[in-house]
């Protein structure tokens, strides 16, 4: 759908000044010059029927020329044509005008009066490629001025007719001048006419005309003035009045003016880039409006007014945990979007922060006019659909923003990407991940060298080789919004940790807390004397190793505060437990049963995703004041506290990273509401020394993870290399790995062997494996052969399916043809069962047994189709020994395929985690994985033609994975951020459509929906409508699609028929 196209005057009268000074009986139809009105959001265009004459119909006025039986208006009009029909060398166009300016000055003198001589007039035109031009037109005589002020309220009718008068008189012009000026116009969206428009140019005024033709003309259009004018006010009288609000108008041709001017002073890269670093005021409202930020920081605007960024360089930019990093990314993204009328992709760490940024941006995009699409789980479209009008900003984890880049460039559009936006630029140096990132990066620099790549982080250290491998500048600064303290504490002393002190540390107080024997003994590191100088008035985080040590601090602390902190805001505690009820199916964790009235809870990957949301929503508004969280919660949402302590300097078995210390800190301090933030890392006297090197030392240095993940890095690049075509040669994938992080950090990294060798290494084994086909000569580089993908290759890598499963994968799919069993689901599950969550799968006999017991027969030939019979789980259930050997991987996968299937069967978490003696979490963590590993599998299964029966399968089970819950419930969840729980109550208050969510009012939402805040409904709202907009976007581009006429079509030009 086509985006409004305004025209925008920079000086105008109100309205209702003009209605006071208009002359209220005059008929402004017949003195108006040609022009159109603008379209609005809050009307429609006059029906086409106005444009067709009223011949066959009953003449409204009957022989009357004017509403009031006089007729000196059509007399007048009568008199003047007659007059200018005499003269025979009178251009019929410049008849026109002298009519229409003899009407202007007899009629309407007063009026003309009120208005000043001259006035600029800014045409803003906007088309599909984004392009934008302006147009100061040449000051003109007051006529031109009567025209605007008149132009906002002429009925629909007469601008019908003056369109069609326009259409007439343009097919006059024949210099070289007019025809300029038609293309323009015609090129234009939409513009307010200049009233001489009707009239031709100087020149064609001056060149003899052809008699005939000439008389024509002016019969044509002056035999029908009089009945043309009957018409209009024919139409005037029958057409509604368009409710269009004058304030609205003014506020659209605001915005479209500032939004001209923030591009044209991007694209020219000026220093004075307009009202809002190059955006609309509007912009500046809504974050105002939204996030509650009235001013930016310096640093900010420093940043964004960096040379670098506006000559469109790639930039890394660092500073610690909240200093504001994200407000620059998106207003740099919002200038790509709306300036330079490019799509944009945001990759970010996990699948929560996608959904949380995805609902915090989609009031951004109804409000602006551009899509903000989810690539998260098994959530995207791949290749995204090619969107004709609005940009869309793609929100990412890492592994769906490789594949959405991946189908870019296969599909020759990598330059519709106008930038990429990075958030936690560390993760680079993290395992598989790291390695995904860093072979996403890489493409986008080999192939686009218009995309824009902007790396933001808290903790970096080896920046000159993120720099080289990234070609970007680097902008550092280390502002905290709030200043932060760091503490540790040995035993009952708090040290300051100092750099200037001798031994790092500098001796700060002794806690005043009195402790007896059996609180000491309970309590040895003093928790609860940290914690009860900041709750409730205070918030306070817990970092503990392990997530049973989340759970055990939580116990602890509620068992010895006072009953007073019960009294805290104690209904919404209350009501807290009954969502959490709610959520359960009547089930609540006895841990947070017990800790949540003193507003203590835990938080790790334990609690499902609706705990875990209903936590963070209720611990951010101050409910909770106390958190027992994993390190995880660090890297995580955004929640920060006064206070932040660290229950040991241990993430599970391994000491603390610089990094992840970082991260755990840096939720001190919350703006705009502490005055500074504080941490406390509890140490024990034997790893004081340790602590001293780890808060005095710099950061971990970033390297590549190409080479130590073999599979989902070296090969697997290699691999997409081949089949995306960028590299096929052995001197091409050459060439391209000297562009990765690898390749800058290969004297590092790759001491055995040279880079070289690495690469021959990687594509000779793909070459074993049957994923590539070629030759490696031993004279490395220097060979020409051409590598080529096979069909199996190109489905693994278009599947992101790690090359270590792959020809397993490919064997289990062919076997399950063979003999696929459909009575049920389950044999499909098994195939869709993740292969790296079987390692940390140990089976309880005595469960699998009995749900083995449960299956039909046709579903017990699975079992021993996949290799797991039935004598092997009886005698594994009754403790004997076993001779015949099964693959425990195997095994593995089946028990947690009987996870699965009870979970699509019974719908809920709690009940089948109580069942196979999980923790909720995990089995939330396994749906996850089984949803997104499906669509992988369903990818996998669409590049190769003997699957093809597996595809409609596979479509149906991804979605029953992706929300496992009642049917009716699936519209709503599609929404981000709303999870079961909320889905149910929605549903419940009559909310059953996506159309009933992005129609409703957010106060009506609030009142009937329980524990939902009038910003989280605004969310939702704001969300549903984008999901909404997103898919009427994609269904009208199919119809244009449709519609559009093949250029190739036989015996038309430009078709070549092949001669036999």
């Amino acid at each position: 759908m086509a985006e409004p196209r305004l025209a925008v005057r920079r000086k105008s009268r109100s309205s209702s000044e003009r209605k006071r000074n208009r002359a209220p009986v005059q008929p402004i139809a017949a003195s108006s010059p040609v022009a159109r009105k603008r379209p609005s959001s809050g009307g429609e265009g006059a029906p086409a029927e106005a444009l067709g004459s009223n011949d066959s119909e009953e003449d409204m006025f009957g022989d009357y020329d004017s509403f009031y039986g006089n007729d000196s208006l059509i007399a007048q009009v009568d008199d003047i044509e007659h007059k200018y029909l005499q003269d025979k060398n009178m251009d019929a166009k410049a008849a026109g005008e002298v009519v229409l300016g003899n009407l202007q000055s007899g009629a309407h003198q007063k009026e003309q009066d009120n208005f000043s001589a001259s006035e600029n007039v800014v045409d803003l035109k906007s088309d599909k490629d984004g392009a934008c031009q302006v147009r100061d037109s040449d000051p003109v005589d007051g006529n031109q001025e009567l025209t605007e002020s008149i132009l906002d309220d002429l009925p629909s009718s007469q601008l019908l007719y003056f369109e069609k008068m326009d259409e007439l008189s343009s097919a006059s012009r024949t210099s070289p001048v007019s025809k300029g000026r038609d293309e323009h116009v015609n090129f234009s969206s939409d513009k307010v006419r200049d009233p001489l428009s009707f009239s031709a140019g100087v020149e064609h005024r001056n060149k003899p005309v052809d008699s005939s033709s000439h008389s024509k003309r002016v019969l044509f259009k002056t035999e029908s003035l009089k009945d043309h004018l009957k018409s209009a006010m024919t139409g005037n009288a029958r057409a509604q009045t368009l409710q269009v609000s004058k304030t609205k108008q003014l506020k659209e041709a605001v915005l479209s003016e500032e939004i001209f001017v923030a591009r044209k002073a991007i694209e020219s890269s000026s220093v004075d880039i307009g009202p809002f670093y190059g955006l609309p005021s509007k912009v500046k409202d809504l974050f105002r409006q939204l996030r509650g930020i009235e001013t930016l920081y310096e640093w900010q605007h420093d940043c964004l007014m960096l040379e670098s960024l506006q000559q469109r360089k790639n930039l890394i930019y660092s500073l610690p945990t909240g200093g504001g990093k994200t407000l620059v990314a998106e207003i740099i993204i919002l200038q790509e979007l709306l300036c330079r009328q490019k799509d944009v992709l945001m990759i970010l760490p996990y699948v929560a922060i996608v959904q949380e940024k995805v609902r915090g941006l989609s009031s951004f995009g109804i409000e602006l006019g551009f899509l903000v699409e989810e690539y998260a789980g098994s959530k995207g479209r791949f290749p995204p659909i090619k969107r004709r009008v609005k940009k869309s900003l793609y929100i990412a984890t890492i592994e769906k923003g490789h594949t959405l880049v991946n189908s870019l460039i296969e599909t020759g559009r990598i330059d519709d990407l106008g930038l990429v936006v990075v958030d936690e630029l560390h993760m680079l140096g993290e395992g598989s991940r790291g390695a995904i990132l860093e072979i996403t990066l890489a493409k986008i620099l080999y192939t686009s060298k218009k995309t824009q790549i902007i790396g933001m982080s808290a903790t970096l250290n080896n920046v000159g080789d993120l720099q080289k491998f990234l070609q970007a500048e680097y902008y550092a600064n280390n502002f905290r919004p709030i200043e932060l303290k760091e503490y540790i504490k040995i035993r009952d002393t708090i040290y300051a940790v100092d750099s200037k002190s001798e031994n790092g540390f500098a001796f700060s107080r002794l806690l005043n807390f009195k402790y007896s024997s059996s609180l000491e003994r309970a309590d040895p590191d003093h928790i609860i004397a940290l914690v009860t100088e900041v709750i409730p008035k205070y918030s306070c985080l817990i970092f503990c190793p392990t997530k049973k040590s989340c759970e055990n601090v939580a116990s602890l602390v509620c068992k010895y505060l006072k009953k007073e902190f019960r009294a805290h805001r104690e209904k919404e505690k209350q009501d807290l437990i009954k969502n959490l009820k709610s959520i359960g199916n009547g089930t609540i964790c006895p841990v947070l049963k017990q800790t949540i009235p003193f507003g203590i809870a835990y938080h790790h990957s334990g609690l499902t995703n609706d705990e875990r949301k209903s936590i963070e929503e209720t611990y951010s508004s101050g409910v909770l004041c106390l958190l027992a969280c994993t390190a995880t919660l660090a890297a995580g949402v955004n929640l920060p506290a006064r206070r932040v302590i660290l229950r040991s300097p241990y993430v599970g078995n391994d000491f603390l990273k610089k990094n992840q210390y970082k991260q755990m800190i840096g939720r001190a301090g919350r703006a705009g509401i502490d005055s500074a933030g504080e941490s406390i890392l509890i140490v024990q006297e034997k790893d004081k020394h340790l602590v001293r090197d780890l808060v005095h030392s710099p950061l971990e240095s970033c390297y590549s993870n190409l080479l130590l993940e073999l599979t989902k890095g070296m090969e697997n690049l290699l691999l997409s290399l081949v089949g995306l075509k960028i590299a096929v040669t052995r001197e091409e994938v050459d060439s391209f790995m000297c562009c990765t992080l690898l390749g800058v950090q290969q004297q590092l990294l790759s001491k055995e062997k040279s880079l070289s060798e690495v690469i021959k290494d990687g594509l000779e084994s793909l070459i074993e494996k049957g994923l590539l086909k070629g030759t490696i000569s031993e004279k490395d580089h220097d060979s020409k052969s051409t590598l080529t993908i096979t069909p199996l290759g190109k489905a693994a890598y278009k599947g992101s399916i790690d090359l270590a499963y792959c020809n397993l994968l490919y064997r289990e799919l062919k076997k399950g043809l063979e003999g696929l069993v459909l009575e049920s689901s389950f044999h499909l599950l098994y195939l869709s069962t993740p292969y790296d969550m079987t390692f940390t799968c140990s089976p309880d006999w005595m469960i699998y047994f009995r749900q083995f017991n449960q299956l039909s027969a046709a579903e017990r030939k699975v079992a021993d189709i996949v290799g797991v019979p039935e004598s092997f789980i009886t005698k594994k259930a009754s403790g004997q020994a076993i001779r015949k050997n099964v693959d425990n991987a195997v095994v593995n996968r089946l028990y947690l395929t009987f996870v699965l299937y009870s979970l699509l069967k019974e719908t809920n978490i709690w009940s089948v985690s109580e069942k196979f003696n999980m923790s909720r979490g995990y089995v939330q963590n396994l749906l996850s994985s089984a949803a997104s590993f499906a669509s992988c599998l369903l990818h996998f299964c669409e590049e190769l033609e003997e699957f093809w029966v597996y595809k409609a399968l596979l479509t149906e089970l991804t979605k029953q994975l992706t929300y496992c819950v009642k049917t009716e419930l699936i519209p709503l969840m599609e929404v981000a951020g709303v999870l079961e729980a909320r889905a149910k109550q929605l549903y419940n208050a009559g909310y059953k459509t996506l159309a009933h969510l992005a129609n409703a009012n957010p106060e009506t939402l609030v009142r009937m929906i329980e524990h939902l805040s009038r910003r989280q409904a605004k969310q939702i709202i704001s969300s549903a409508k984008m999901l909404l907009s997103e898919k009427a976007e994609a269904l009208q581009e199919e119809v244009e699609e449709l519609l559009k006429v093949p250029t190739d079509i036989p015996g038309t030009h430009g078709f070549n028929e092949e001669k036999p």
